[in-house]
């Protein structure tokens, strides 16, 4: 007799499902990311020795992930799919739980275990706390566990048996390639804070207080008041060639339009040898400006900047006039050594950041070591991987 699926046993299964697959897509768009948090991981638990495999790490589990989900929706080798989900939410699931209970006691308790703040589950495009995941996963694993009970009463796909794998093999060439794409390219969904569009210069540049000064003088002859702006005295000798000998200076009156505002992301700077910031200039200079990210100079694929795609960049905003800089989380000794090395002139800036806290915002602002972000008036116009300079407009 032929096994059908109960109606409540189906809903349960496809809506597991659905979960795999947006957290494997949401990972896939954006294995560079998925990479560092496997570092984040590796870190905090002493195994920093594995850096090198982050991204292959990333590339395998998120592929993993998607797959899974990709057979239990179209009920490929259903006890195979079912006993994999169990033992991957049953990782998951302890990992977490150490990952709550390390996080309150660092809060409430004073330890330092490094954890891991993020899990990193649905990539960027849901921040989640340790607590938080873990709760989802209790969520998850009871619809995991009625799976796993009820396997045996859910049908295979009518495919033989080299036609499943054949199926699931499809599910893992779509996340690959699209992990693929996004690795050489960048992530085709931005989640970072320097999307096309957004005021990066609103979002990472302090504004300071602004004062308004208003100059009190009285008139010599006829004891006549009269108020002048900052820009008023300045200029006030083209109408009044005589003004200080006809007014007396009396008083000054200053009031704040508007208090100082720290920028909602601390943390981003552009400081030169000297120690100066840049930052705010670049970003809200009156032309375009075309910074290369490099947020570890020891890590830069030298094949980013040692071509003409790169040269002709660079010598199309200096026929321009248009700013061209790096930023780099490297400190000053390494991007002199860089610079010398490879022939670079425009400056390069130093993004001032704890190695293992950060805040990683050039890291984390282009995913490409190097990578290209097009800055005019605090606006983000573009954004290039390496890969692409041959697609910078204008540069040819």
């Amino acid at each position: 007799m032929k096994k059908k699926e109960q109606i409540w046993v189906k809903i349960v299964r496809i809506l597991l499902a659905c979960v795999f697959l947006y957290s494997g897509f949401t990972k896939a768009i954006d294995p560079v990311a998925t990479g560092i948090k496997f570092d984040e991981y590796f870190a905090s638990f002493g195994m920093g020795f594995l850096h090198p495999l982050s991204i292959v790490c990333a590339f395998c589990m998120t592929a993993a992930e998607f797959t899974l989900g990709f057979m239990m929706l179209f009920r490929i080798k259903i006890r195979f799919t079912s006993i994999c989900y169990l033992l991957f939410m049953g990782f998951f699931f302890l990992l977490t739980l150490w990952l709550a209970i390390a996080e309150y006691l660092e809060i409430h308790y004073g330890y330092n275990f490094g954890v891991v703040r993020d899990c990193g589950c649905f990539g960027q495009a849901v921040q989640l706390s340790n607590m938080q995941t873990f709760l989802k996963n209790v969520v998850i694993i009871i619809p995991t566990i009625i799976i796993f009970l009820k396997r045996k009463q859910i049908p295979d796909i009518n495919l033989t048996e080299l036609g499943q794998w054949c199926f699931a093999a499809i599910g893992a060439i779509l996340v690959f390639g699209l992990q693929a794409y996004c690795f050489r390219h960048l992530p085709v969904k931005d989640y970072s804070n320097w999307k096309i569009g957004d005021n990066v210069a609103d979002n990472f540049i302090e504004k300071p207080a602004v004062q308004d000064m208003v100059f009190i003088y009285m008139n010599a002859s006829d004891s006549s008041i009269i108020n002048l702006s900052e820009d008023q005295i300045m200029n006030i000798t083209d109408s009044i060639p005589d003004f200080y000998e006809q007014y007396v200076y009396l008083d000054r009156k200053d009031s704040i339009i508007s208090e100082y505002e720290r920028a909602p992301h601390d943390g981003f700077n552009m400081l030169d040898e000297t120690g100066s910031d840049h930052a705010s200039e670049i970003f809200l200079g009156n032309v375009p400006a075309y910074i290369f990210f490099m947020h570890n100079l020891e890590e830069t694929n030298l094949k980013g900047i040692d071509n003409e795609n790169f040269n002709n960049i660079v010598k199309y905003c200096n026929e321009n006039g248009f700013v061209v800089v790096g930023i780099t989380n490297s400190n000053q000794e390494a991007i002199e050594k860089f610079k010398a090395e490879n022939n670079i002139e425009f400056p390069i800036y130093e993004n001032t950041i704890d190695p293992v806290k950060g805040p990683f915002m050039v890291r984390d602002a282009v995913r490409s070591n190097p990578g290209l972000i097009i800055i005019d008036k605090g606006i983000v116009q573009q954004k290039y991987n390496w890969r692409d300079f041959q697609k910078v407009e204008g540069k040819n």
